[in-house]
């Protein structure tokens, strides 16, 4: 009877290691993959709002900015 109930909680263990071991391997690949980003999938910013952000950031001059918004928008 020792062996048998050894083997039940042995086979429990059992179970436990290879669901772990199988959400660990998902959990790296979604990583991996970049599901793990806050951000949608897909969702870029659009060349406006890029560069606003570079004008605000002080990257191009204002005429810069103006020249490239206008050719854009065109």
């Amino acid at each position: 009877m020792e062996w048998h109930e050894g083997m039940m909680f042995g086979g429990g263990f059992m179970w436990i290691f290879w669901i772990l071991l199988i959400v660990a391997v998902v959990a790296v690949i979604s990583v991996l993959l970049g599901r793990g980003r806050p951000e949608k999938r897909g969702s870029r910013p659009n060349p406006v709002d890029i560069l606003k952000e570079r004008y605000a950031r002080g990257e191009i001059e204002r005429d810069e900015y103006e020249q490239k918004l206008k050719d854009l928008q065109d």
